[in-house]
Order: structure tokens, then C-alpha cells, then sequence
């Protein structure tokens, strides 16, 4: 299974983090792993992308973890969360079809 932990801080999401292997077909092959690595690794790249302050991200086989920068500029905090809402809907669409799959866990601090 895949467990997707993003943790709000405020209103604010300030991290997430993505391990495991769905299980459903070979590597490779699985297409709820596919789904889920598109989803979070564009919000990755948006956010590489869009903001002036990068946030630190970790990146191996089957796990993800991305945290943005503490100072963000209000700019740069709209961007991000734009991108980070958008991944978290989607993540979401995925877990309410597929469960036995994805686990979405929402933290808030």
C-alpha cells in the first residue's frame, strides 16, 4: 500500500510525504504507483519551478518527501499551495476509488 502523509500547518500545507508500493501489479507495471508518483512528483516540479525559495525534497524508489522553506514569501505561499491543493484533491480522488491501494493521511499542526 502507499501512504501519503501531508501535514497542514495552520492553513497552510507545509509538507508531504509519499513511501510505499501499491502491491496491485509489478513494478513497472502498477498503474495506482504510476498515478500516484505523476501527481506528486508535478506538484514537485511546480514547485521547483515556481517558487524563488526551493523547498528540500528527498526522492528514492518508492518514497517522496518534500518540505517547503519556513519563510516563504506570501507570493511564493500562494503558488505552493495552489500546487500542494491541487496534488492533495487528487490524491484523495484516488484513495476514495482505490483504498486498498493509496492511504491518505492529513495532518494538521
Amino acid at each position: 500500500m502507499i501512504k501519503v502523509t501531508i501535514t497542514w500547518q495552520g492553513d497552510f500545507i507545509k509538507q508531504f510525504a509519499v513511501k510505499g508500493h501499491a502491491g496491485f501489479a509489478e513494478a513497472g507495471e502498477d498503474i495506482y504507483c504510476a498515478g500516484v508518483s505523476a501527481i506528486t512528483q508535478t506538484a514537485l516540479l511546480g514547485l521547483l519551478e515556481h517558487l524563488s525559495d526551493k523547498p528540500d525534497y528527498k526522492l528514492e524508489n518508492g518514497f517522496l518527501t518534500v518540505t517547503l522553506p519556513a519563510d516563504l514569501s506570501p507570493n511564493d505561499q500562494e503558488k505552493a499551495q495552489i500546487i500542494l491543493s491541487t496534488m492533495e484533491k487528487g490524491l484523495l480522488s484516488i484513495e476514495q476509488g482505490y483504498a486498498d491501494y493509496l492511504k491518505v493521511d492529513i495532518r494538521r499542526c
